[in-house]
């Protein structure tokens, strides 16, 4: 018995053990291509507008049916009963038989071969559609994109932002150690070990905060990418030091003015409109379709009496058409058309006014984050000499102790500023991209 329970403990175990090692993370560096290609193929949020592409394809189908010749056919059997002959008076009342089996088999097709344009013009605004309809996904991708690049930095800075705050627990933890050295000898202050113990204490807390927001970063990522809970995802560091390319600002607004599905679609909303005005004109042309048809019917009922006999006949001509109604209704119609064709147009200007705006100052942006780059790495090589005179004349007790929090604070400042000064160019570049549409 002991034997046995001892394999079950065993078993117990190494199942145990198992199920801790299938909960570790799986650590892996992903580029920010290979993030989007990911997000391309398992974001929820792009799925409908895959399905959308669809439905507009099936639209344009739809739509060209109209080209196609109608068929219309129709077969009936019924009962007719006798029929009853009376003067005009009512007066005289005869009994006139029937014959009693009815039966009817009609086949009628027309071809229209001119809408005044409405049939062309409809399959026009629904290709168009399609586009539109692809031009949706192509908005929505490049929003996805950049909301995954934005997580992705701030995933980078959080990185950087810890490995600062670790280096300043170990410079801190080290000159506790020392000012309780000195506490020994008698030469510091219990009061000088409190506060650095509260600045440790602080340190120690930011860093819990860090990690809980990448966890919530990370999550954010695995969850919009459809991968496993258990990947924890590590940005290329690569990529800072790639040289982005610049341009200028009349590049990237040209790039804004070509590539924007904002503007595209808007483009798009005025050439449906006008088409859709053709259609309304189309009320005032007449429609002409080529017509056929065969009738079978029995018995011959317009006969007195009627003729128990199946009466066939056929006929093929032109039908033409005219709707009357549309000389007094097609003006209003029209000049609505006219206003909504405006109306876009006005939307579509406003739009690339704004989109211009928007590079402008991104671009500014853009330019800004080299210039703040250089700032901060001066300031992180001046904060630190400062520091280490500040440190040198406080162990030499020629400064005091909240000189030493002023410089490590300001150390700690211009270290974190630097860390997040590399991240903003990058961003800074990608948000131009997604601001043009190439994402």
């Amino acid at each position: 018995m002991n034997k046995f329970y001892l394999s079950i403990a065993v078993l117990c175990a190494s199942l145990c053990a198992g199920g801790a090692c299938a909960q570790e993370p799986v650590r892996r560096v992903y580029t920010l291509d290979e993030i989007f290609a990911l997000a391309d193929r398992n974001s929820k949020s792009l799925r409908p507008s895959f399905t959308a592409i669809d439905e507009a394809r099936e639209a344009v189908r739809v739509a060209k049916n109209d080209r196609l010749p109608d068929i219309d056919a129709s077969l009936s059997f019924s009962y007719l009963g006798d029929g009853t002959m009376m003067e005009r008076d009512f007066t005289q009342v005869e009994r006139a038989p029937m014959p009693h089996l009815g039966n009817n088999f009609a086949l009628e097709v027309s071809q229209i071969i001119y809408s005044g344009g409405a049939v062309s013009n409809g399959i026009a605004i629904a290709q168009l559609q399609e586009e539109n309809a692809r031009l949706d996904w192509a908005k929505d991708r490049n929003k996805v994109r950049f909301l995954l690049a934005g997580y992705y930095f701030d995933l980078f800075k959080q990185l950087n932002l810890i490995k600062v705050y670790e280096q300043n627990i170990e410079q801190t933890r080290q000159l506790l150690k020392d000012i309780r050295a000195k506490q020994g000898e008698g030469l510091a202050l219990k009061n000088d070990i409190t506060r650095y113990e509260l600045l440790l204490s602080d340190l120690e807390f930011t860093v819990v905060q860090i990690k809980n927001t990448l966890g919530i970063l990370n999550r954010n990522l695995v969850t919009n990418l459809g991968l496993d809970e258990s990947v924890w995802i590590e940005p290329d560091t690569t990529l800072l030091s790639r040289t982005l390319p610049v341009g200028d600002v009349a590049y990237w607004q040209n790039e804004a003015m070509t590539n924007s599905p904002e503007l595209k679609q808007l483009a798009l909303a005025v050439k449906m409109n006008k088409h859709q005005d053709k259609i309304v004109k189309s009320d005032r042309l007449p429609k002409i379709a080529l017509m056929a048809g065969n009738h079978f019917d029995g018995p011959i009922t317009i006969e007195v009496p009627p003729i128990d006999k199946n009466f066939n006949y056929w006929y093929v001509g032109v039908g033409i058409s005219y709707n009357l109604a549309s000389l007094y209704k097609t003006n209003k119609a029209a000049s609505r058309s006219k206003l909504t064709i405006r109306r876009t147009q006005e939307r579509y200007d406003d739009a690339s006014e704004q989109t211009g705006l928007a590079v402008q100052a991104a671009y500014v942006r853009y330019i800004e984050a080299y210039d703040q780059l250089v700032t901060r790495k001066k300031n992180v090589e001046l904060a630190g000499q400062n520091y280490a005179v500040i440190e040198n004349r406080y162990k030499n007790e020629l400064s005091l102790i909240t000189d030493m929090l002023d410089a490590s604070n300001a150390k700690l400042s211009a270290e974190v500023q630097l860390a997040n000064a590399q991240i903003d160019i990058a961003f800074n570049y990608y948000k131009l991209l997604y601001l043009t549409g190439t994402l």
